[in-house]
């Protein structure tokens, strides 16, 4: 798992898994998989899937990288606090899951609970499988 700040402003963790170290196929396995993991948390809830791949490449002037087969994002929130409403700018979460053909790239905003952070980093890591 690698920790950047993409466009040097959104802290990130991005991981990429080889198709052959995990047994997922595609980009709808990994989704359903991680969506079944929102769904037994005590707290998490699930609030979307967006098909990120299917709204961009229906814009007529889109820019869409050349490897990229597939992309979804898993929508949830683990909201248990909302102690002011500028929360609110950095939820709910969401972990995107891109096929690039030999390799899936998965990848989440830094969240900014210490336990949550723990708890989808090793969401992310039980993808592989191998």
């Amino acid at each position: 798992m690698t920790k950047l700040n993409l466009m040097d402003k959104y802290p990130i963790h991005t991981i990429e898994i080889p198709k052959d170290k995990t047994s997922f196929t595609n980009v709808d396995e990994i989704i359903s998989y991680l969506e079944s993991l929102v769904e037994k948390h005590p707290i998490a809830i699930k609030i979307a899937i967006f098909d990120h791949y299917a709204h961009t490449s229906s814009i007529e002037d889109c820019v869409l990288g050349e490897d990229i087969k597939a992309a979804k994002n898993l929508v949830f929130c683990f909201g248990k606090q909302l102690p002011n409403t500028k929360m609110l700018a950095v939820r709910p979460r969401s972990i995107g899951v891109g096929d690039l053909g030999d390799k899936f790239e998965v990848s989440f905003l830094e969240v900014p609970n210490e336990q949550l952070q723990k708890t989808t980093y090793e969401w992310v890591k039980s993808i592989l499988d191998k």
